[in-house]
């Protein structure tokens, strides 16, 4: 496989580079394309300066807060572009753990056209998470599979490998989401163009240093697109 981790980025200048020396730890040699959003804390030159020494991380920079959806649809086309056939979505806090992309690339190389890193697959864990924030998590994952008949446990999860076949099929490029509904969006566009999908159990860890990017607005965003999608989904 050749492979393209994407990572978005705003305001990451504390995490990106220890993530980027992790990841060379854990999937040597794998190609890594940081997305950054005009971070004003100087993410995009630290990535920079960290490119020039070394071959395998690559910087794409776009205007100020364009989404996190925006950010993937760019550096997905970005790597098409240049003949990745496999893309790695994943973040830049460590609450993706590095550590555990191999066992998703495994899958991948298996045959799954898109792998999911699933917190509420067995195995799959959140240890520091509320039991509060934990149920309107479950709750929102079960309240997207009913509606849209997903079949996934964790349909918001943002650490995954996608095939290139699977972002053809999928028509990553037409998906309006690019807030917390880009990920269920991609999912629903993958199960009804029949990809194949596999949940891969992960621990989750919460973001020890910098501020979080999740918002209110983001969430009542995709209760409503998925509203929106199941009213489609019903009506045909």
């Amino acid at each position: 496989m050749r492979t393209l981790v994407v990572i978005p980025t705003y305001n990451e200048l504390d995490n990106i580079i220890r993530m980027l020396d992790a990841l060379g730890d854990s999937v040597p040699g794998t190609d890594i394309l940081v997305v950054d959003d005009s971070s004003p804390d100087g993410t995009a030159a630290a990535v920079e300066a960290y490119a020039s020494a070394h071959s395998t991380v690559h910087l794409l920079s776009r205007p100020p807060k364009s989404g996190l959806g925006g950010a993937y649809r760019a550096g997905f086309r970005w790597g098409l572009d240049r003949g990745y056939d496999h893309f790695v979505e994943m973040d830049a806090d460590f609450s993706h753990d590095p550590r555990q992309l191999p066992s998703l690339l495994s899958a991948a190389a298996s045959g799954a056209d898109l792998v999911i890193g699933s917190r509420y697959v067995a195995g799959g864990e959140i240890p520091k998470w509320s039991w509060h924030r934990t149920m309107l998590s479950k709750g929102g994952n079960l309240y997207a599979s009913a509606v849209l008949g997903l079949k996934v446990k964790d349909a918001t999860a943002g650490f995954r490998v996608y095939a290139d076949s699977a972002l053809a099929a999928i028509g990553f490029e037409d998906v309006t989401q690019d807030g917390y509904g880009f990920q269920v969006e991609m999912t629903d566009r993958a199960r009804q163009a029949g990809v194949q999908i596999v949940e891969v159990p992960i621990r989750f860890i919460d973001r020890e240093v910098g501020e979080s990017k999740m918002s209110t607005s983001i969430v009542i965003e995709a209760f409503a697109m998925v509203a929106k999608r199941g009213l489609k989904r019903f009506g045909r």
